[in-house]
């Protein structure tokens, strides 16, 4: 498969300035070692600052890059150096990109024999492997894949409750010292998220005895320290962000219970409740399972309605669904998922169940009828794409932006991601509607720049109707972008109308401007005047108050305000204003020294 439709422009939409820059430099120095393809995954060597290279994956479809990876530390948010260095080698330099088959092609020649012995020598010259490879072989057992006996996978020893219990309260029990000390933050949920996906990974492993075992012992460590933590502060579990019930929910429901186990189960939930919050959906799960007469008729197909709660449906109903789907998808029970994800009116897991099982006609005919929020279309046009379905995907995409969005968040997000998909199947002018709805929610000089690639000869018309767009666009932090963009085209009345009514504590942007007006040749009088009158009251402000340690920033202004008076040939009016600065603020001996030092 050929490399993704590439440019700098892209490079520069999802990576910051800094790490664009960067990469920049990575790429000229030689630093990417070596770039290699197998179909549509790019994987590179780039040296960095540390001994051992850094390696970066990139995966692709004809759409364009879908997932981009680098061992390196970086989390600043968009692409690191190292993955734009690597981006650049694609596009200045295609040749260096080494084509080599894939896993599958490697092993395609090889006999079952050959293979094992393969296999063998990795897990010699990496012994962790083992593990990977147990968990994987063990997986294909209880699936069916493997034709084993049927008990030499069951575990034969079972898992202690207690050094979880242990854990979990020495966990709270250092959070609440803290607490007590004045620290304000907590770590209990960073803390006991690996105990709980231990019990998780058992859940994976269909061991849901053990996984059952782990969740006793951390709830129990919880009910025993809880009361003294919810004593001093009133917190309650899932005020850090550990829902209990719901992981209880999914272990009941995975787990084949008798009679008795569920009677001990309930008397143990009943028992946490006087400590901890309610588990009343875990409760409800041991209560059906999966013979509850109104589920039942759904899995089976007799009912199509919203009617698998009689009586009413509880706030949590829809958890407790998905908690379901999650089970029935796991055991790989589709049929069923699609019955009830269909009777509880959950459309985005119906739909983008149906695209993985690729019925893709049938899902994209419910999607035209029962489609009605952004969200839905944006799972299910990623899904299609995961099963390679990319124009069925982009339509659904487009349909998907006329939706109603949670928020702007993610309707600039679909948006992007939209355009990138449709500029990766060469349909232009939906990658540039889709690109145009994102600018009018968030914008910058680079997907100004992106725009203007996107519209080719139709940027004359377009341009205009940007930037009066821009004009009108309101958002926290949205003047830095327009003011690049203004500067950019040359319209300083419009950058400087951008920031005349800013704070001063947007100094950054506000100096941006002014040093564009300054560096003009014969600039405009009025635009000059308007740094002065801008200026002055912004030092004067920092110098009245007294604070020495901001005093660097208020000769920032006067420096500003100095070469706009002589600009305007007000040599004698910038020496008055001076003078008056030093008559009434002389004892300040540190802004002395800084305007003496600046040629203030």
């Amino acid at each position: 498969m050929s490399l993704p439709h590439l440019t700098t422009t892209t490079l520069q939409q999802y990576s910051s300035d800094n790490a664009y820059a960067r990469g920049e430099d990575y790429f000229r120095s030689g630093a990417v070692v070596s770039v290699t393809q197998r179909q549509q995954t790019l994987q590179a060597v780039v040296e960095g600052n540390q001994p051992t290279p850094y390696r970066v994956t990139i995966a692709f479809d004809e759409g364009g890059i879908t997932q981009a990876h680098c061992t390196c530390a970086y989390d600043w948010g968009g692409w690191c150096k190292h993955i734009v260095a690597t981006l650049l080698t694609c596009i200045h330099q295609p040749e260096r990109v080494e084509q080599r088959p894939t896993v599958q092609q490697l092993l395609e020649p090889l006999n079952l024999e050959q293979t094992q012995h393969l296999v063998e020598r990795l897990v010699a010259e990496q012994p962790e492997l083992i593990e990977w490879v147990d968990r994987s072989v063990s997986g294909l057992v209880r699936s069916g894949s493997v034709d084993i006996s049927p008990n030499s996978s069951q575990r034969k020893t079972s898992v202690d409750p207690a050094p979880f219990e242990r854990q979990t309260r020495a966990v709270l029990r250092q959070a609440l010292r803290e607490w007590e000390y004045g620290r304000e933050d907590d770590d209990i949920a960073i803390e006991i998220t690996p105990l709980i996906n231990t019990g998780l990974e058992f859940l994976e492993q269909g061991d849901a005895a053990s996984a059952l075992a782990v969740l006793e012992g951390i709830t129990e460590g919880f009910a025993r320290e809880w009361p003294e933590i919810d004593e001093f502060c009133g917190l309650m579990p899932t005020d850090i962000g550990l829902d209990l019930d719901a992981i209880w929910t999914e272990l009941f429901l995975s787990a084949d219970l008798n009679e008795e186990e569920v009677l001990v189960w309930q008397e143990n939930l009943e028992a946490w409740q006087d400590y901890l919050n309610s588990f009343a959906m875990a409760l409800e799960a041991l209560r059906q399972g999966w013979n509850y007469p109104p589920l039942v008729r759904v899995l089976q197909g007799e009912v199509t309605a919203q009617r698998a709660w009689p009586g009413g449906a509880p706030d949590w109903a829809g958890d407790f669904c998905q908690i379901r789907l999650k089970v029935l998808a796991r055991q790989e029970r589709y049929e069923e998922y699609l019955r009830l994800a269909r009777a509880e009116g959950q459309t985005e897991q119906y739909l983008t169940m149906l695209a993985q099982l690729g019925r893709t006609e049938q899902a994209i005919s419910v999607a035209q009828q029962q489609m009605n929020t952004m969200a839905q279309a944006q799972a299910l046009a990623e899904t299609l794409r995961s099963q390679n379905q990319l124009p069925q995907a982009l339509d659904i995409a487009l349909e998907g932006l006329q939706l109603h969005a949670d928020n702007l968040y993610q309707q600039f997000d679909f948006a992007i991601w939209t355009s990138d998909l449709a500029e990766g199947l060469g349909n232009l002018a939906a990658a540039l509607t889709a690109r145009r709805a994102a600018f009018e929610i968030q914008t910058s000089l680079p997907d100004y720049h992106k725009l203007q690639e996107l519209a080719r000869a139709d940027w004359p018309t377009l341009q205009p109707q940007l930037l009066a767009a821009l004009r009108d666009i309101q958002g926290w932090g949205i003047e830095k972008a327009k003011v690049d963009i203004f500067l950019h085209e040359g319209l300083l009345a419009a950058a400087i109308a951008t920031v005349a009514g800013l704070d001063p504590y947007y100094s950054d942007v506000i100096w941006q401007v002014m040093d564009a007006v300054l560096a003009q040749k014969n600039a405009d009088r009025a635009m000059l005047q308007w740094v002065i009158d801008k200026a002055s009251p912004c030092a004067e402000a920092i110098i009245n108050k007294g604070k020495a340690k901001n005093y660097e920033q208020a000769v920032d202004w006067l420096k500003r305000v100095k070469v706009a008076f002589l600009a305007l040939e007000k040599e004698a009016d910038w020496s008055q204003y001076h003078q008056n600065l030093q008559q009434a603020h002389h004892r300040k001996r540190k802004l002395m020294g800084l305007m003496q030092d600046n040629q203030l």
